[in-house]
């Protein structure tokens, strides 16, 4: 019979076996030719309008984050912009249809949003933007290179119908934004994209007019067609009938790109998130949203493309105790794949900085994991992404792309198992009709790894490890170098439990990468 200490030496010995328990795994990559391309700039964030006293479930994450109160001399704030070299980023969110901008100085009583108790969307009144604070926007988007979404009013106008509640009925009024265009123009300052996104509800075809106003207004105040903004819209949460009603009755060449809202987590106080997170049956309920908007465009829209031009994962600010966390950011990247493989051109995430979900702390603006995470996609991978497939566990989700500027393949690795790493050996599918067999790849070039992994292996750390470092900032606040280790190309990619990992093969020879 086994003694106690013999009991006691299995028990801990079965359970290094179960926790450092590796999983064989042959991923299937087909390099021949890309299955979809997403924008040179897919990552994007939010800057949102957000005031101070915007609070869910007893708590004010927005602080000063909002864009009438963001401190926009901030060094690590600006250093964490230019990193990206550039981050698109998008002015808007619920209140930007309540904003009007006092480009002619005639508004009395310019302020910021106030709270209200009824009588107005989401609890606050409007709110006026001065050619001061515009200004001072894009001071700081000059300076740090971003590329800008703007969000428009698009309520101006309307009125809220007297038979249906919730409906908005009416014109959009176009002359503020003209206005705003006016200003913008003669001060110089560059915005990329236009989004007419609606926080309520407008009839399909009346929402198809009032884009054909905004695609003519933007023409007469851009001419040039160079450097003539896109335009986007309608942002919201997908409906099929009412999207593809909207998009039959745009018209040609009107909308640049369709855009859509993904609140897949449900509520912020919602104790489920930090499951829903690393479910990878969960995580893949969403795809079929991606399938459709991408195939209502086909279908309606072929010059356009689709954007997903709001993300926080959990409405209402986000999760409370997970969107600032390690553990986020397999939702995160999950997201990132994939949209890019059903064809979406920009992601953008909410927030920058404000509420629980933003890349940056809404206080102190040090970057959050998942700043890390977006920050290491923008710059190793490409644009043309790739088919990839593996018949192992589902908790291993892997996409590809062609790496970005450079000659080689791309690959995220996001391992949502708490126990089981992964080893995985690749293979490169070079037959297009699936006739022949896979042939196992083999590099003779050192790989560029970048593992992400959280302090402690506690995945609601807000410390994230890369290479078994933790990412801090600098004494001088700067945003810390990102460096891969470099690995044997012969060698396994091995991928620890609870892990993101980065990857990039400079030989694999993919003819769409070279």
């Amino acid at each position: 019979m086994m003694n106690f200490k013999s009991i006691t030496f299995f028990v801990v010995f079965l359970s290094c076996l179960l926790v450092s328990k590796a999983e064989k795994v042959e991923v299937v990559v087909e390099g021949a030719t890309p299955i979809a391309q997403t924008d040179e700039d897919f990552i994007c964030v939010t800057l949102d309008w957000w005031p101070t006293n915007k609070c869910d479930y007893d708590q004010c994450p927005w602080g000063q984050a909002g864009l009438f109160n963001l401190d926009l001399k901030n060094k690590i704030l600006e250093k964490a912009v230019k990193a990206f070299h550039p981050l698109r980023i998008r002015v808007g969110g619920s209140l930007q249809d309540q904003v009007v901008y006092n480009v002619r100085n005639n508004i009395e009583n310019c302020q910021p949003f106030q709270k209200q108790d009824k009588g107005f969307l989401f609890g606050f009144s409007i709110g006026c933007l001065d050619m001061k604070r515009w200004d001072e926007l894009n001071e700081f988007f000059n300076q740090t290179r971003a590329k800008v979404t703007f969000g428009l009013n698009a309520l101006i106008g309307r009125k809220e119908s007297e038979t249906e509640k919730t409906l908005w009925v009416g014109d959009w009024y176009s002359h503020n934004a003209r206005d705003l265009m006016s200003y913008t123009i003669s001060k110089g300052y560059t915005i990329d994209s236009y989004e007419l996104g609606v926080s309520a509800r407008i009839e399909a075809k009346q929402y198809a007019k009032d884009m054909a106003t905004l695609k003519n207004l933007v023409k007469e105040m851009y001419p040039n067609p160079k450097t003539q903004p896109k335009i986007l819209g309608p942002g919201g949460f997908y409906d099929k009938k009412w999207f593809d009603t909207f998009l039959d009755a745009s018209g040609h060449d009107v909308i640049d790109g369709v855009t859509h809202h993904i609140y897949n987590l449900g509520p912020g106080n919602n104790p489920d998130v930090v499951r829903r997170v690393q479910d990878p049956f969960f995580l893949t309920q969403i795809a079929q949203t991606f399938k459709d908007v991408s195939n209502a465009i086909v279908k309606f829209a072929p010059w356009s493309g689709a954007w997903v031009s709001e993300s926080g994962g959990a409405y209402n600010s986000g999760g409370q105790l997970v969107s600032y966390t390690f553990a986020f950011g397999f939702w995160y990247l999950d997201q990132l794949g994939m949209t890019s493989v059903y064809n979406h051109k920009v992601y953008c995430r909410q927030a920058l900085t404000g509420g629980n979900y933003a890349l940056l702390n809404t206080t102190t603006f040090v970057p959050n994991p998942d700043y890390y995470g977006a920050l290491l996609w923008h710059r190793v991978m490409g644009s043309k992404v790739l088919s990839v497939t593996h018949k192992g566990s589902p908790y291993l989700r892997v996409y590809s792309h062609c790496a970005k500027k450079e000659p080689g393949v791309s690959f995220v690795f996001i391992n949502l198992s708490k126990n089981t790493s992964f080893e995985i050996d690749l293979f490169h599918d070079l037959n297009l009709n699936g006739g022949s067999p896979n042939f196992e790849f083999k590099g003779h070039k050192k790989r560029e790894e970048y593992h992400l992994t959280p302090k402690d292996g506690n995945i609601l750390s807000s410390i994230v490890l890369l290479n078994g470092t933790p990412l801090e900032l600098s004494d001088s606040l700067e945003i810390p170098e990102l460096k891969p280790k470099l690995v044997d190309g012969l060698k396994p990619i091995s991928i620890s439990a609870h892990s993101i990992a980065f990857v990039i093969i400079r030989d694999f020879n993919a003819p769409e990468c070279s």
